[in-house]
């Protein structure tokens, strides 16, 4: 039970430290928004010359041929609607005939209260062709872990850091394959479908893992980039609160500024953006020892911030190379995302469908475990459930 006295008093012993942040930030960001008013008169070759002088192999991020074509770092939507219907109206004439295709996962951890290990997947998505004569697809797959694919994680090395660690990798898995297997389906279609992937294309979150577990997550995202090349089918990896820092770093290095770990590129790229503009497109140079390992592929995923709500920060789209490098695709495809943003109230319609298809509640948990000891029951298998979880469920 929270008690919210204690809770005031606990706030107000620490005022002196927040106020302190939000100082420090303050004249951090200051310098840092004042060299971005810089980047824009910085030819590319000027700006990769620096890191190669430097010897700065992964300076966060590297400029695109933007850098030369563009005026400033932030880019105009080009649209201006004076009501939400007319937004509507033009999300529904950007959208018509184009496929758009978005996958989700949730997953149940294996549970210490069963003396058997058992988790469970499931992979839902939404393909909406977005034509009179078509209807939409929703879908999903269920897959059951059983206990050899479940082995403690304590038994290998460097995996009692990842609790679960197997049911989150198939999630991802699964997820990466159903956009490989749709891209395959609908390679050399015309307009060319757009894919939404539900996070980032660099798997950052990976560094520390070991490195088979880490090498896996790698190949799982660089079959997806590399099928979207070879196909010519767009994937946008979504990032709705992103606290990357891969433009922050950049200048950091450019301009010798002091050191800003609290800053993320959303935040220093907020003030300058209106709703549906972009940034700049940016090739990722991240120094986490992850992009590293994509091997041919380590330069191939590319990074902008479209402005999606009027009062958020920027969300962080990130694009295969081929993408970013062909103008008339790439703001094909952007349009694409702001149509998408328009008809979801500020997130893709596609992506939350996904979501919603895919998502695993609690009471479905229930539900799950309930099935599963009904399950072993009928086939005779020995099941025991922990006292103390049978005397919470009974509680709550």
């Amino acid at each position: 039970m929270l008690v919210r006295s204690k809770v005031i008093a606990a706030l107000e012993s620490k005022k002196a430290s927040f106020s302190g942040y939000q100082v420090e930030l303050s004249d951090i960001l200051k310098h840092y928004r004042e060299a971005l008013e810089r980047l824009p008169a910085l030819s590319r070759a000027e700006i990769e010359t620096k890191f190669d002088d430097a010897e700065i192999a992964w300076p966060g991020a590297l400029p695109s041929a933007e850098q030369d074509q563009l005026q400033d770092v932030v880019v105009s939507a080009g649209e201006n609607w004076s009501s939400h219907e007319e937004a509507r109206a033009w999300a529904k004439e950007v959208l018509l005939n184009t496929p758009t295709f978005a996958v989700d996962g949730s997953q149940i951890p294996p549970s210490r209260d069963f003396s058997v290990p058992v988790g469970a997947v499931q992979i839902g998505w939404f393909e909406n062709p977005h034509a009179p004569d078509s209807g939409y697809v929703k879908d999903l797959t269920f897959e059951v872990l059983a206990p050899e694919e479940l082995a403690d994680e304590a038994d290998d090395r460097g995996g009692s850091d990842f609790p679960d660690w197997r049911v989150n990798f198939r999630r991802f898995e699964l997820e990466c394959q159903a956009i490989v297997q749709y891209i395959e389906a609908q390679g050399g279609t015309e307009p060319a479908p757009l894919c939404f992937f539900d996070g980032s294309l660099v798997v950052s979150f990976a560094q520390h893992m070991r490195p088979n577990l880490r090498r896996a997550y790698v190949n799982a995202v660089t079959e997806m980039l590399h099928a979207s090349k070879t196909r010519q089918v767009p994937i946008v990896g979504y990032v709705d609160t992103s606290y990357a820092r891969d433009l922050v770093t950049m200048l950091y290095y450019l301009n010798r500024l002091p050191p800003a770990p609290r800053l993320s590129d959303g935040a220093l790229l907020r003030p300058r953006m209106d709703w549906g503009e972009r940034s700049q497109v940016y090739v990722c140079a991240r120094d986490d020892k992850v992009l590293s390992e994509y091997g041919p592929q380590a330069r191939e995923v590319c990074f902008t911030y479209l402005k999606t709500t009027a009062g958020g920060a920027p969300t962080r789209l990130e694009l295969p190379r081929w993408l970013a490098e062909d103008e008339v695709e790439l703001e094909r495809v952007l349009n694409l995302v702001r149509a998408e943003c328009i008809v979801g109230n500020g997130y893709p319609y596609a992506l939350e469908t996904a979501d919603a298809v895919a998502v695993i509640s609690l009471q479905d948990r229930e539900r799950f475990y309930a099935t599963f000891q009904q399950f072993a029951e009928k086939e005779g298998l020995t099941l025991r459930y922990s006292r103390k979880a049978l005397s919470k469920r009974a509680r709550r």
